[in-house]
């Protein structure tokens, strides 16, 4: 597992070092659909990581969120965010990251998320731990909703048609507060590292997990949907705490649902 990881970690630096490089520039923005962004510094980031991965394991399969990955179906599957947090990048808000994730027959088995800004890697190998530069990390040990700080993030795309309104609210009222900082791989580290002690979303996509949810898992965290059912990359629900949590997270989750079915 070792050789995955090295390779991952030295391959977010040399896309992270593009990212920090470009981030103070003029930004090219153009667009996925009416308000999903996209930057050359995306498509840049990407053809890196996935010349690097193709490089070093040519017989593994290379999901990329702008595309430049290729097919699916072999046993050993990357799952690539070049940047994740590119709204966040084209406005100079410093909360992106690059996320790479490594999936064995579905199931996550290594993960690197680097914020280059803050020059925090995140990394991960199933069974071995999480680290953060190095060091050891946990999830909190906060016991209750009222005593949490929670995060979640909402869609680009169809936003008037998403229910995750009815959750914010619900949630903001039982907890400490509700952070929205538009990059679900830090989001998930946050998590990871006691910053967070819940983070939920919906219609995630896996580039957009499979690094994360292996550091909470890794970190002593429970990862599932918001039914408690096994989390699958690409699910449409993501629900990821510190494990003390998780069932009040989802008793308050199905009050929302309830909610947003009426409304």
């Amino acid at each position: 597992m070792s050789q995955f990881l090295d390779v991952a970690i030295e391959t977010a630096r040399e896309a992270g070092a593009i990212l920090r490089h470009e981030f103070d520039r003029p930004k090219e923005i153009s667009y996925k659909g009416e308000v999903d962004i996209v930057t050359e510094s995306d498509r840049r980031s990407e053809a890196l990581i996935v010349a690097r991965l193709r490089e070093h394991f040519p017989d593994h399969a290379i999901v990329a969120e702008e595309g430049g990955g290729g097919g699916v179906g072999a046993k050993c599957c990357w799952h690539v965010d070049p940047l994740d947090g590119t709204t966040n990048f084209a406005h100079a808000y410093p909360c992106f990251a690059v996320s790479i994730g490594l999936a064995e027959e579905g199931q996550p088995v290594a993960g690197v998320v680097f914020n280059p800004v803050s020059d925090e890697m995140f990394t991960a190998a199933r069974g071995e731990g999480a680290y953060l530069n190095g060091k050891r990390i946990h999830v909190s040990p906060i016991e209750t909703l009222a005593q949490s700080l929670v995060a979640t993030g909402f869609p680009t795309h169809q936003r008037k048609r998403s229910a995750n309104m009815n959750y914010y609210w619900e949630f903001t009222l039982r907890s400490h507060g509700v952070r929205r900082d538009g990059s679900a791989a830090l989001d998930l580290c946050s998590v990871a590292c006691g910053r967070f002690d819940a983070f939920w979303e919906f219609g995630l996509n896996s580039w957009d997990t499979a690094a994360g949810i292996l550091l909470v898992q890794e970190a002593g965290g429970k990862v599932t949907d918001m039914n408690g059912e096994p989390y699958r990359l690409g699910g449409p629900q993501t629900l990821a705490t510190n494990g003390r949590i998780h069932g009040e997270m989802q008793e308050v989750a199905a009050i929302a649902g309830r909610a947003a079915k009426g409304s």
